[in-house]
This record gives C-alpha cells, structure tokens and sequence, in this order.
C-alpha cells in the first residue's frame, strides 16, 4: 500500500518585526489613507482649539454679565440728590393743607420709571397711616408742554390711593419752593408747619418693599417716632429738572421724552 502524504496547514511565516506579536497582528490589513484626511495629532488640535475657544467665550460672557449685574446694582443703589427742604411749611405755597393732622408732600416726574414703586409705597403708607395722614403729589409740567402731558400711569395710578390728591406743578413752581430736585423725594410737615422728614420711601431704585424710609414716615405719623428734629433719608429717582432727552448720566431708560 502506497503511503499517504503527511498534509498539514502551513503556519505562517512571521517577519522579523513582527515575532512575538501574535499571528491576528500580521495579517490585520492595511488600510491606505485617503486623500486630504488629517491624521489622529492633527484632529487632535482641531478639537483643542474648539475647547479652547468656547472656554474664552464662556469667560468673556461670564464677565460681559458679572459687569452688566454690577452696573445695574450699583446705579439701583445709588440715591439722587436730596431737597433742600425748608424747616417750615412755606407761606407762600399754593398746595392745601387739612388741619390737624401730618401733611405728605411727593414731587414726581411723571415719566420717571423708578417713581412707580415710590407711588406704590405710598399706597401703603396710607393704608397702615388709617387717616391719620394727609398727601398731596405733585406731577411736574415743565414749561412749554401741552396741557396732559403730566397725566399718565404715574398720575392714575396716585390718584387712585384713598386720601391722596394730585395735582399739577406747573413750571415746577412748587418744587422749586420746597427745594426738591429729585423725583421720589417726599416731605412730611407736622400740623404746625414744622418740618419732621425729608427723603425717599423706597429702598433702592424702582424697588418695592420694606424700608427705613417709609417706617420713619409711618413712625413719625402715628406717633413712635422721634419729632426732636427732622429724620432724613436716601431719596431713588431720576432727576426732576434734566433737560436732556434722557436721563443719560443716570443710567435709566428715556424718562422725560414728551
């Protein structure tokens, strides 16, 4: 019987380079790059400067709104000039006063934004004051407007609070006599004349809430309060008499357009 031939697999012959490897690594295939592809390092880069340029434009927004945040506060928290109020109720004066009991005095421009929350701390103040408390609010009408221009929100929204009267100034004759230069700024006069506060109701610009300003007027008018000498405190508003078209050196929207 003839012999059967020995047939077995041929293993693989292993380059020198790759001894020790593995047979699998030998014949994995090659694949050619294709033209214009970037390599790993240069996609590598790529990635890195994406990461790179959204971490700066994160860093210039965080800083674009920590600097907006802190102009906006530091302009809320910044108070207007004060009156010069008189220390007595001026004779000449043409506003009505009823007697025997505290008379309020509120100067605002009827166009300033932050008197909106000064006409709303009004509200309260009488509402706790029961009476007790007489109020007069004085729109500015600048000379050489229409006659209404005064009357807007602002206005409605003062006349509206039980015991309050409004009523134009005109040519700002009455502001002028009591020294105020800021809108927001309030008076509070003793039934005698004597002048017992000067100053703002709000906390800051355009903010509603508890403030000293308001406690001191409340305290003085029912009677737990000091009346020794006048109480002054930080009064929030645009400026009563800027000719601009807006309240620019302060920051606020345009305020005094007709």
């Amino acid at each position: 019987m003839k012999a059967q031939p020995d047939v077995r697999p041929l293993a693989p012959t292993l380059s020198p380079e790759y001894e020790g490897e593995g047979v699998a690594r030998s014949f994995a295939p090659t694949v050619p790059a294709r033209p214009g592809s970037q390599s790993p390092p240069h996609r590598s880069k790529t990635v890195n400067y994406t990461r790179i340029t959204c971490a700066l434009v994160a860093v210039a927004w965080a800083g674009a709104v920590t600097f907006g945040t802190s102009r906006l506060w530091t302009y809320e928290s910044t108070p207007g000039t004060p009156a010069r109020a008189p220390v007595a109720w001026p004779a000449d004066s043409s506003v009505v006063r009823r007697p025997g009991v505290p008379m309020l005095v509120l100067f605002a421009h009827p166009q300033c934004p932050c008197s909106r929350a000064t006409v709303g701390e009004l509200a309260k103040l009488m509402t706790d004051c029961r009476g007790k408390l007489s109020a007069t609010v004085l729109m500015l009408r600048p000379a050489g407007v229409q006659d209404g221009w005064e009357r807007t929100d602002l206005w409605n929204s003062a006349a509206a609070i039980p015991g309050v009267s409004v009523v134009s100034d005109a040519g700002a004759s009455e502001s002028r006599r009591f020294g105020a230069v800021t809108s927001g700024q309030v008076l509070l006069f003793a039934p005698d004349g004597r002048l017992l506060f000067s100053g703002g109701i709000t906390e800051s610009r355009g903010h509603r809430g508890d403030n000293a300003g308001r406690s001191a007027v409340a305290a003085l008018v029912l009677g737990t309060g000091r009346v020794a000498q006048p109480v002054f405190a930080p009064v929030y508003g645009c400026p009563l008499f800027n000719t601009s078209s807006s309240c620019l050196t302060e920051g606020t929207p345009a305020c005094h357009k007709k």
